[in-house]
């Protein structure tokens, strides 16, 4: 199984970037996908999942109404759109799959991506 991040880089606070994950070595509708992030020394933390549809999507406080979440099953590929980026949103992002359990903890997801490096200068 492979998650390969992309789309990461460096943004002006308010600006905006979207990141994509390419999911390839499983069943792709099989599973719910997540984002996560972890800043320099903090925890990796919940940002966004989408179900196995796409019909139900979920956010951290944080992000809800700036990031939005959405997946192409046909292309086996999640996105992030980040809008009105603040600095507290600097992270490297990574995307997850995962079968079952709770969409927001990181013991559920199965797999991980490598990570892609959002840097929002103020």
């Amino acid at each position: 199984v492979q998650l390969v991040e992309s789309g990461g880089g460096l943004v002006q606070a308010g600006g905006s970037l979207r990141l994509s994950c390419a999911a390839s070595g499983l069943t792709f509708e099989n599973y719910g996908m997540g984002w996560f992030r972890q800043a320099p020394d903090k925890e990796r933390e919940f940002v966004a999942h989408v179900s196995w549809g796409g019909g139900s999507t979920l956010y951290a406080d944080s992000v809800r109404g700036r990031f939005t979440i959405s997946r192409d099953n046909a292309k086996n590929t999640v996105s992030l759109q980040m809008n009105s980026l603040k600095s507290e949103d600097t992270a490297v992002y990574y995307c997850a799959a995962r079968e079952g359990g709770s969409p927001v903890s990181k013991r559920s997801y199965d797999y991980w991506g490598q990570g892609t490096l959002v840097t929002v200068s103020s």
